[in-house]
């Protein structure tokens, strides 16, 4: 009979793979699809009077964004619906990828909800949102140039 030597570090290693494993396919952190959809990495920054937000949302038509602004937070969602077909050697392969996404994100000062300009171009969304003088409480759809 011969002796096996027990890692017992080797055991816990295999729990936290397993682990990692299954935290990573219920938390989507990348944005590509997976099923459930995906989530577009963000950039924000903020000047004196203003703030600018950019979300990378490639493979998506202008028409396919909804914006809705608050005063204290702004709500972008859509859906994305992209397929390719490449045709070589007599062989043709399709792949298509479908998701939709919805992020609210909080703002760290009331904004002017009707004044917020948008722009789309080469898949990133580029928002800019001017800080409100007043308080207004009203949400605002806008619409993409």
């Amino acid at each position: 009979m011969a002796l096996i030597r027990w890692e017992p570090f080797s055991e816990i290693d295999s729990l936290q793979k397993e682990m990692n494993r299954l935290f990573e396919s219920l938390t989507p952190t990348t944005p590509k699809t997976n099923g459930r959809g995906f989530i577009p990495p963000a950039e924000m920054k903020e000047t004196e009077d203003e703030i600018h937000l950019k979300l990378e949302v490639p493979g998506m038509d202008a028409k396919d964004i909804d914006i809705q602004v608050s005063a204290e937070a702004i709500s972008i969602s859509g859906e994305r619906k992209e397929e390719t077909k490449t045709e070589e050697k007599g062989m043709t392969r399709s792949e298509f990828r479908y998701g939709s996404f919805r992020r609210v994100i909080p703002l760290s000062t009331r904004v002017q909800n009707t004044n917020v300009k948008a722009e789309y171009k080469d898949g990133i969304l580029h928002l800019t949102l001017p800080k409100a003088e007043e308080e207004k409480t009203k949400v605002v759809k806008v619409n993409i140039s």
